[in-house]
């Protein structure tokens, strides 16, 4: 089931980087659509549960909720949905998983845990994938909302690795509280907060967003990409680490990029290209020892049930 569900998680990720593009040049306000897009999403997963007795409304009075919020869904996705106004959705894609590897340099420098020589190799080969990605760009006459837009992912990446982080303090702080419910408290108030930007940095013409392009874009981005996507990342924090979850941005960049080329008219040069799979080796390599351990960890959990089975002559289905 973790398989499965990590490898849902890939592709629809991988999709929402051209879904965000495509409702950002329909004209819709970034700051507004991402704030209706998390807000919707959280609100309609939380009465959902709720109604089903499943989560508790007071859950979202804790700070935790709010914290969580800013980190996941507000810092990463306000910075994101803007800087796509400039930049491709390969590009975004592509920035966006250098997440895993400022998880690890958080981790060293603030959790204060050991890292390897190894994961410090990735650490530099994923910086020098990311020079490779922008190099062609970099010159006097580059795009000074390119540039920008694509400091501001990275920026932004800050909030979503200490946003991961920290939801693995929260979930073991309310263990009886279901993760989904957990991800949607902390949608409705990055959304809150998206929205509350928006209100006093864009003029909102509703007239002009009932376009196809426009709605299209948010309904699969508020159902798929958040209820679904989003719903499924925190339950796989919550069974396995922070670290394994955001590895789907080892995949989901090449989907976008792909789609992105072949849906959208995309284009990318073959030093951008060089430099896509130069990040996505080097936050492999920072990230190589959790994963190992992880695989271990797994292979122990299957193995153990396999044992008692053989002793019972019963075989236990699986949950």
């Amino acid at each position: 089931m973790i398989i499965f569900n990590y490898l849902l998680i890939c592709f629809i990720f991988g999709t929402t980087f051209l879904a965000i593009k495509i409702g950002v040049d329909a004209s819709t306000p970034p700051f507004f659509s991402a704030g209706i897009r998390f807000f919707a999403a959280g609100l309609l997963v939380f009465l959902w549960l709720a109604w089903n007795k499943k989560a508790s409304f007071a859950l979202l009075f804790h700070k935790e909720m709010l914290l969580t919020g800013i980190g996941l869904t507000f810092g990463t996705f306000s910075t994101l949905y803007w800087a796509e106004q400039y930049v491709s959705s390969g590009i975004a894609a592509v920035l966006s998983a250098t997440a895993p590897m400022i998880i690890l340099v958080l981790q060293v420098l603030v959790l204060r845990q050991k890292t390897s020589a190894r994961s410090v190799f990735g650490c530099v080969l994923g910086f020098a994938g990311i020079v490779l990605l922008l190099l062609p760009r970099l010159t006097l006459s580059a795009d000074l909302g390119w540039m920008i837009g694509c400091v501001a992912i990275l920026f932004g990446q800050l909030f979503y690795a200490s946003g991961t982080l920290y939801s693995k303090r929260v979930i073991q702080r309310f263990p009886q509280a279901s993760p989904i419910a957990l991800n949607a408290a902390q949608m409705i108030w990055g959304g809150l907060l998206l929205l509350i930007l928006s209100s006093v940095t864009e003029q909102v013409d509703i007239q002009s967003m009932l376009t196809t392009k426009a709605i299209g874009s948010l309904l699969y981005l508020i159902v798929i990409g958040s209820m679904v996507g989003h719903s499924l990342f925190y339950w796989l924090i919550a069974k396995t680490n922070p670290i394994f979850p955001a590895t789907w941005l080892y995949v989901s960049p090449t989907i976008a990029l792909v789609l992105g080329f072949l849906l959208y008219g995309e284009t990318i040069s073959w030093l951008s290209i060089i430099g896509v799979f130069t990040i996505i080796t080097g936050t492999v390599f920072a990230n190589l020892d959790s994963l190992k351990l992880l695989l271990c960890k797994r292979g122990t959990a299957d193995m153990m049930p396999a044992r008692k089975a053989d002793a019972h002559g019963i075989i236990h289905p699986s949950k």
